[in-house]
């Protein structure tokens, strides 16, 4: 007899011990209880408050400090630092903007870190940004008030020394 030929004859006796033998359910019922909680579970897990939050990175007082790693001028590796003032939609400083990019493609894009502080706590996302039109990046996480916080930032080079950045996020 062939291994194939010993698998197959495996698995005829296995099914016909399940006809002879099906499985019983100890507690009636009792299917019926786990699929009613588990339902209950998902829709108690998955009830969380979405919001969103428009602010402005102001880069036209505070730029970015370059450090130039590469070959002379934008090259990637470039460092951009920054440490900006951090505006509601309506122009009023509410924290601050700070972190790092990396220049990963000359005049396309970055990969960047940073936090934006507020009086009641930060949030940090890292992600991609573009030179141009909008990024999605993602938030990593938060502190204080935004502690378990998850969701994305887009960010949008407005070409004047701001970024738009709306935050799309569910808080706990």
């Amino acid at each position: 007899m062939t291994e194939t030929d010993a698998f197959d004859d495996a698995v005829r006796r296995y099914r016909k011990h399940r006809r002879v033998n099906p499985p019983t359910n100890p507690i009636p019922g009792l299917g019926k209880i786990v699929l009613v909680f588990a339902a209950a579970m998902t829709a108690a897990c998955s009830t969380v408050d979405r919001r969103t939050m428009i602010t402005i990175a102001d880069a036209r007082v505070d730029k970015a400090q370059v450090i130039d790693v590469g070959e002379p001028g934008d090259s990637p590796g470039d460092l951009f630092v920054f440490d900006q003032p951090l505006l509601d939609q309506h122009g009023e400083i509410i924290g601050n903007n700070s972190g790092v990019c990396i220049r990963t493609r000359m005049g396309h894009s970055l990969q960047c870190q940073w936090t934006l502080t507020l009086d009641n706590g930060s949030i940090q996302v890292a992600g991609r940004e573009f030179d141009q039109g909008a990024s999605d990046i993602v938030i990593v996480g938060g502190t204080g008030a935004y502690e378990g916080i998850s969701g994305y930032m887009e960010s949008v080079n407005n070409g004047d020394g701001t970024f738009l950045q709306t935050l799309y996020y569910r808080h706990r």
